[in-house]
C-alpha cells in the first residue's frame, strides 16, 4: 500500500457548487488545523502547504474567522497575498470568541455580520470574499434576517457567493427564498453520514452544492491514530466523544475494515475514504484539512482512485450509516448543528 504521488495538474477536475456559477477544484483544502485545534502549529510548513496546494491545482481554500481567533485568516493573507487570483477563498462568521479565545456563542445579527466581514477582509488582506458562510445558525435570529444582511454584502461587492454551515433542510429552504445559496458546508465522511438522511436531498432540490468538511473523520480514517497517545496534549480530539475509550476501540474496527479494502485497491485508507466521498455525487466537494505537504500529496492521490459499484458496496458494508460510536461533538456543540 502506498500514497500515490501527486503531480502537477492544470487544472484539477472541477465541480460546480450549486447552480450559482461557482466552480472549484474537486478537492479543496481545509486550513483550520494550520492555526489551532490539532496541537502545535508551524506557520512555515503551513505556508509551504498552501503554496503547494495552488501549484498542484487546488483552487478552493477554506478558513473561518474563529480558527486561531483570526490567526488563520492572517496566515492565508500573508502566505498568498501575491497569488490572490489563483484561488477561490471561503471564510465564515458566526462563532464568537473574546480576545482571550473564550467561546461566547453564535451570532447571526446583521450588525455583527457587517463588522465580522470587515474584520475578515482586513485580516485576509483582500477586497472581497468569494464564498462567505454563516458558520452556525443562530436560533435567536431569523435566517431571513441573517441571509438578508449577507445579501447586502454581495450587493456591496464585498462577497461573491453565500453559504451556510451545518444548517438543516428547513433553514435551507427559508434561506434560498431570500438569496441564492451556493453551498452548504457540513461534516460528511464514512464515519459521519448524517447528511444522507435529509440534507443532501434538500441541497439537490434547491440547487445548493455540498462542501464536506472533516472528510477523513478528523484524521481518524487515515489510520494513523490508534490511541489517545497518538494525539498531542493540546489536541481537541482528546475530548471528542469518538476518540474516547470504548468508542475509540469500536471505531478502530471501522478503520481496519477500510484499510483492508484500501490495500486491495493499492491506495491508502485516506485516499479510499476521499474517493468514496467524491463518488457520492458530482455536487460534493470535500475539503480535506492538512498543514503538511506530505498529507496534501497523499490526499490528492484520491483523485486517481477509481471505485466501481462493487467497491462502493463493499465500502458501504464496511462503514454503514450509523455504525460510528459516539457523537461527533460534545453535547453542547451538538446543539448547534442541524438547526
Amino acid at each position: 500500500m502506498h500514497a500515490s504521488p501527486a503531480t502537477p495538474r492544470t487544472p484539477l477536475p472541477q465541480r460546480d457548487l450549486g447552480r450559482t456559477g461557482l466552480r472549484v477544484s474537486a478537492l479543496g483544502l481545509g486550513c483550520m488545523g494550520m492555526s489551532e485545534f490539532y496541537g502545535a502549529t508551524d506557520d512555515a510548513e503551513s505556508t509551504a502547504t498552501l503554496h503547494r496546494a495552488l501549484d498542484l491545482g487546488i483552487n478552493f481554500l477554506d478558513t473561518a474567522d474563529v480558527y486561531g481567533n483570526g490567526r488563520n485568516e492572517e496566515l492565508i493573507g500573508r502566505a498568498l497575498r501575491d497569488r490572490r487570483r489563483e484561488f477561490t477563498l471561503a471564510t465564515k462568521f458566526g462563532n464568537v470568541r473574546d480576545q482571550d479565545g473564550r467561546w461566547l456563542g453564535v451570532c447571526g445579527r446583521p450588525d455583527y455580520i457587517f463588522q465580522a466581514c470587515e474584520n475578515s477582509l482586513r485580516r485576509l488582506g483582500v477586497s472581497h470574499i468569494d464564498l462567505y458562510y454563516q458558520h452556525r445558525v443562530d436560533p435567536d435570529v431569523p435566517i431571513e434576517d441573517t441571509v438578508g444582511a449577507m445579501a447586502q454584502l454581495v450587493q456591496q461587492g464585498k462577497v461573491r457567493y453565500l453559504g451556510l454551515s451545518e444548517a438543516g433542510a428547513r433553514t435551507l429552504r427559508r434561506a434560498v427564498a431570500v438569496h441564492p445559496i451556493a453551498a452548504l458546508q457540513s461534516e460528511y465522511s464514512l464515519w459521519c453520514r448524517d447528511p444522507e438522511a435529509e440534507v443532501l436531498a434538500a441541497c439537490r432540490e434547491l440547487g445548493i452544492g455540498f462542501v464536506a468538511y472533516s472528510p477523513l473523520g478528523r484524521g481518524f480514517l487515515a489510520g494513523r491514530i490508534r490511541s489517545q497517545n497518538d494525539l498531542e496534549a493540546g489536541d481537541f480530539r482528546r475530548n471528542n466523544p469518538r476518540f474516547q475509550a470504548d468508542n475509540l476501540q469500536r471505531n478502530l474496527a471501522i478503520v481496519d475494515r477500510i484499510t483492508r479494502i484500501a490495500a486491495e485497491k493499492n491506495c491508502t485508507p485516506a485516499q479510499l475514504a476521499l474517493a468514496w466521498l467524491l463518488a457520492q455525487g458530482k455536487d460534493i466537494v470535500p475539503i480535506a484539512g492538512t498543514r503538511r505537504r506530505k498529507y496534501l500529496d497523499e490526499n490528492l492521490g484520491a483523485l486517481s482512485v477509481t471505485l466501481n459499484a462493487a467497491d462502493l458496496a463493499r465500502i458501504d458494508q464496511a462503514a454503514p450509516a450509523g455504525v460510528t460510536a459516539g457523537d461527533r461533538y460534545s453535547p453542547e456543540a451538538m446543539k448547534r448543528v442541524g438547526l
